[in-house]
């Protein structure tokens, strides 16, 4: 059964005051030094899709591994089209409570500075649904901010769980604020900002190292750091996030999209 896609349509159409109305084109940028500052911990692709039109400007190789998809002849629609069917609502009515608030409750010079993170399921090569983290930015807007282009990032995270926490952040960057756990509902909400459950740069820069497997004596040789050094931040954020497990710990701060550049 194929999705049903007009929710989403729906959504961007009805959105379409704050799409640019012609293309805005990239500036110095290069795709490879802008995925290295998004995290992702699994088989991922990403691409461009420009609002304007809604075609996908760039696709990265690796989406014909996950989706069997050629990077060179794939549209937006192919992607759409792989979103599991019961996941369709929850997606339609993440996209709604994240323009709502990056264009109605963000100030427009500052839209550029936000990653979006949730996450859903998507059909994979092998005809199996697998969950994957959506993260998206901004990356042009026009002259009156109304957004062009936006670079997205699929992550297959269902080596890490296979449970959804339907859950919405809207990541500040460059010292923005964040906006975690977005209610998923239309019209005027109030909503408010998290500090990223207060984890420091350099607690965020040790917790993608564990993420990535490394143990407490590679931390310490890569960040020059002594090992109880470590091993301090280690106890420190395993308290911050609340969770009694590393595993526990990096599921959550990976689809709540807390780690990142």
């Amino acid at each position: 059964m194929k999705p049903n896609v007009d929710l989403l349509h729906s959504v961007w159409n009805n959105s379409r005051e704050f799409v640019s109305k012609k293309e805005v084109a990239l500036e110095g940028l290069t795709l490879d030094d802008l995925t290295k500052s998004i995290f992702t911990n699994g088989p991922f692709y990403y691409f461009i899709v420009d609002f304007f039109d809604m075609k996908i400007n760039h696709m990265s190789p690796s989406v014909k591994d996950i989706h069997g998809f050629d990077p060179d002849s794939v549209v937006f629609q192919d992607i759409l089209d792989e979103i599991h069917p019961d996941d369709m609502m929850f997606v339609a009515k993440a996209e709604a409570a994240v323009w709502d608030l990056i264009f109605n409750k963000i100030d427009r010079s500052s839209n550029k500075k936000y990653k979006v993170s949730y996450c859903f399921r998507l059909k994979t090569r092998d005809g199996t649904y697998q969950l994957f983290h959506h993260q998206g930015i901004i990356l042009t807007t026009d002259e009156e901010g109304n957004i062009g282009k936006s670079l997205n990032v699929h992550t297959n995270i269902n080596h890490l769980t296979a449970q959804n926490n339907y859950k919405v952040s809207v990541i500040g960057m460059l010292g923005e604020p964040s906006y975690m756990d977005i209610p998923l509902t239309f019209g005027d909400q109030k909503f408010l900002s998290t500090k990223q459950l207060l984890f420091s740069k350099r607690e965020i820069e040790i917790l993608k190292l564990m993420a990535g497997g490394m143990i407490s004596t590679e931390i310490a040789d890569k960040l020059c750091i002594s090992i109880n050094t470590v091993n301090t931040h280690r106890k420190n954020i395993m308290k911050k996030g609340n969770c009694k497990t590393l595993a526990q710990l990096i599921i959550k701060c990976v689809t709540e999209g807390v780690i990142q550049q």
